[in-house]
């Protein structure tokens, strides 16, 4: 006598999230955010509100969590792998080359944006009664802060220009002394490994992180808010939109002969995971990831996507305090020359470490005010929208992270054509086993 086969139970809700495609998880937890926040805002459900900003507060704060010995450990490994590839110092020179083309072009679609839709004027804010930040962006505080006078400070208070100096220190020793320091760079990388694998326990998180976040700016700013800053907004959302898009894919198309498709194809996840997280740092290894998957090699990339982390954002230290100073001068009623824009330029290519991939972008804008000699009191009246304008700012911070490595690949002949013509797999699927920059048998083939 046959028995019938037992029913295959169904899968639980659980479970069928997980196997959703992460990127739909992403824009659920962005729709469901909006509309969360608008109900909170429009019926006063003040719960609510506090709910949605608990959950984005504790999303960021697990990301912080991550970056002193995130970038402490992924620097020095990829200092001291360099010593692993032909060519270094070419690539090193190439790559912060690529850095400073990218920033000046992006400041240019920052100033160009600014002078043609003037987003200060007819605002009529009030700026009395507003003060200066008690940090401010001087060129003395950047340059003294960069080096460290207390180690553990350094760590303590998260200065990522400090941590990024001692870093760089440490790998340096590690090629000078060779064999001796072996074990350091071992134990560094299995820090490393420990926390990104970490890391990526709270990026799994990030549905939910992106409804905290989204529906808490909603709940918190609304338009009434934003109404004054329009212009600057859709100035920022723009700009950054013509570079990330249009900009990067002329440079893909002309400078390397590659498909732009194929790159935003690879680049997505990080550049939406960048969107809602706000960090460059806490989006590195992803960044790392999509950019070995649109074939840079490890042995490259494992220098270059954690310096872009830290010192390449052309969203935060170009687009943004371009913008930015030109609404604040407007605001004061102060004319700026040719020399001024100039200034900006510069402080955008040299100071762009100052943002040091954290959230926000403040001391980049203090210390561009500060060089133009324009009231730093202006900052005050960005910070509040500034959480809806660094998203878009972080955006392209990482997809530059992301260009500028397959730039210099493709134009030295180290790209792997035939993986970045077809990204594949889901980045998210599974725990990332291998996210240290594995240890070169050989050196990478660079063409002379």
């Amino acid at each position: 006598m046959s028995t019938a086969p037992e029913a295959t139970p169904s899968p639980s809700v659980l479970a069928r999230i997980r196997k959703t495609p992460f990127w739909v998880q992403i824009v659920g937890g962005l729709l469901l955010g909006v509309g969360l926040g608008y109900l909170a805002r429009a019926a006063d459900i003040s719960w609510l509100a506090t709910t949605l900003e608990t959950i984005g507060k504790i999303f960021v704060q697990l990301l912080k969590l991550a970056v002193p010995p995130l970038v402490f450990t992924a620097i020095v490994v990829s200092v001291a792998n360099l010593r692993n590839v032909t060519n270094a110092a070419r690539l090193a020179t190439r790559t912060l080359l690529w850095f400073m083309i990218t920033s000046l072009i992006a400041v240019a679609v920052g100033l160009g944006l600014g002078l043609l839709t003037n987003p200060g004027q007819g605002t009529n804010l009030k700026t009395d009664g507003l003060k200066a930040l008690d940090s401010k962006g001087s060129w003395i505080d950047f340059l003294t802060g960069i080096f460290p006078t207390n180690i553990v400070d350094a760590f303590a208070k998260v200065n990522v220009l400090q941590i990024v100096f001692m870093a760089v220190v440490v790998g340096a020793a590690i090629i000078k002394l060779g064999s001796k320091a072996e074990p350091v760079l071992k134990l560094s990388e299995s820090v490393l490994e420990l926390t990104q694998t970490a890391l990526w326990w709270v990026i799994r998180l990030s549905p939910l992180g992106t409804l905290g976040l989204i529906g808490k700016s909603v709940a918190k700013y609304g338009w009434d808010l934003l109404k004054p800053f329009a212009t600057l907004t859709l100035d920022i959302y723009v700009g950054c939109a013509l570079v990330l898009f249009v900009v990067y894919s002329l440079l893909l198309k002309f400078a390397a002969g590659l498909n732009p498709v194929n790159f935003f194809k690879g680049a997505w996840p990080a550049i939406q995971l960048a969107f809602v997280s706000r960090s460059s740092v806490g989006t590195l290894p992803v960044t790392r990831r999509v950019t070995e998957r649109l074939g840079v090699p490890s042995e490259y990339a494992s220098f270059s996507v954690p310096f872009g982390a830290t010192t390449k954002m052309d969203g935060c230290a170009s687009i943004y305090p371009a913008i930015a100073a030109i609404f604040v001068a407007q605001v004061y009623n102060i004319d700026l020359g040719i020399r001024d824009y100039l200034l900006i330029a510069f402080v955008s290519v040299v100071g762009s470490a100052a943002t040091a991939g954290l959230t926000g972008a403040i001391i980049m804008l203090t210390l561009t005010l500060s060089t133009l000699g324009l009231p730093l009191e202006g900052v005050g009246l960005l910070l509040a929208i500034d959480p809806i304008l660094d998203m878009m700012r972080t955006a392209t911070n990482v997809a530059g992270q992301v260009l500028v490595p397959v730039l210099v690949a493709s134009r030295e002949k180290i790209l792997d054509v035939a993986a970045y013509n077809r990204p594949s797999g889901d980045l998210y699927e599974d725990a990332p086993s291998a996210v240290v920059p594995a240890q070169a048998d050989k050196a990478a083939p660079v063409a002379a």
